[in-house]
């Protein structure tokens, strides 16, 4: 089946309900970054440019089913208007009566932005009433949310079956092309990057993936969870003990694959987590007890840097140590520049820190595709699919 695009409908004259990710990061009452904001400019435009007047939802953060003034969308609405110099109207609810009238009023170029869709506790629950009541604010859907594509939400899943015209924006194309290319005959040798914690919710995408890739290396707690599986010493590093099964059937599997694998050769450890700690770099891949791992050493970094220019397929997930102190940043910061510099390899990153950690190197420009959803370009490489990509499916 074949994924249907907004280049394939008509939308002169129509009023669209898009389904947009604007879950973006807050600092005292301010929008800190405006990434996915921007992200979805392209389907805006483009909807305009053919005629239609939008109707945008979207969740940001996590106010679980209650109104949080501090997770209003109304910030947003300014800077997309800003963005795309254009107003942007806003409504302080997603349903009911004054949501309707505001909505009927749009005309042909207008834009209103819905509240918080997570205000209403029946969003992430999938009520069908709820889509339903949704639908009813526009004659076709677009989603452009892929962030939100691995949950069956009502705005994301259930809304689709009230809508004969429905398709996907060109961000939830692009990922979908970027990520099927890792999926389908990627170009050899083909590296995976893994690091950063939550072992438990890679391990569906690793196994996966063990038949396609060639070299896999590992940072942060998902190096010291195969560290551990190894029954070699980690000092006093974090660790995620439920996963070490796993991870010994992961390594077995790779064995018997002829795959080849890398923990760290050496580590830095640091006595706290802290940026006043006492660190400094191991001369061997143990760990002292008392002591914790935060990042890859020298060593690492090298042998690591070697995988990546050998590489033709790259896919990163997960930082190498504790990047968000400075002093246990240079192993993440050394393995973004590193793939930044593989201009002639295809490389995708995929999860928020790994996405900051090529930022902050400056390298973001150099990647060929960054992944606006963690979870959902995990499970999209584990299952080959999302219950919200699946419904946008002629």
């Amino acid at each position: 089946m074949e994924l249907q695009t907004i280049e394939d409908k008509d939308y002169k004259g129509k009023r669209v309900f898009l389904r947009v990710d604007f879950n973006v990061p807050l600092e005292n009452g301010e929008i800190i970054d405006d990434t996915r904001i921007r992200a979805a400019i392209p389907t805006i435009e483009y909807l305009l440019q053919k005629g239609a007047s939008l109707v945008i939802a979207s969740h940001l953060g996590r106010p679980k089913g209650k109104v949080d003034p501090g997770l209003s969308l109304k910030i947003v609405a300014r800077r997309l208007g800003d963005l795309i110099g254009k107003e942007v109207k806003f409504v302080s609810d997603c349903i009911g009566p004054e949501v309707k009238k505001a909505v009927e009023s749009l005309k042909i170029g207008e834009i209103i932005l819905l509240e918080n869709l997570r205000f209403h506790k029946e969003e992430e629950e999938g009520s069908e009433d709820f889509a339903k009541e949704l639908s009813s604010l526009a004659d076709c859907y677009v989603n452009d949310a892929f962030g939100t594509c691995h949950r069956k939400h009502s705005s994301v899943y259930g809304i689709t079956k009230f809508f004969d015209n429905i398709a996907a924006g060109y961000l939830i194309k692009k990922e979908v092309s970027a990520l099927s290319k890792l999926l389908e005959n990627p170009e050899k040798p083909f590296l995976l990057i893994l690091g950063g914690a939550k072992v438990v919710d890679k391990i569906g995408m690793i196994k996966n993936l063990l038949d396609k890739i060639d070299t896999l290396i590992t940072g942060g707690v998902m190096a010291y969870t195969f560290i551990k599986a190894k029954n070699w010493e980690i000092g006093d590093s974090k660790v995620e003990m439920e996963a070490v099964p796993l991870a010994k059937e992961i390594i077995k599997e790779i064995n018997k694959r002829h795959l080849e694998f890398h923990t760290p050769l050496d580590h830095i450890i640091a006595d706290k987590i802290s940026p006043d700690a006492r660190y400094f770099a191991t001369e061997r891949g143990t760990i002292p007890h008392n002591w914790i791992g935060v990042d890859i050493g020298p060593q690492a970094i090298e042998e690591y840097t070697d995988c990546i220019n050998r590489a033709k397929t790259i896919f990163w997930n997960g930082p190498m140590g504790i990047y968000e102190i400075d002093a246990f940043a240079k192993g993440t910061l050394e393995i973004a520049k590193a793939i930044g510099k593989r201009e002639d390899a295809f490389s995708v990153i995929g999860g928020g820190d790994s996405a900051a950690a090529v930022n902050k190197a400056g390298v973001a420009d150099k990647i060929s595709h960054i992944c606006t959803g963690g979870g959902a370009s995990l499970e999209y490489l584990e299952k080959g699919t999302l219950p919200g990509i699946e419904v946008l499916k002629k």
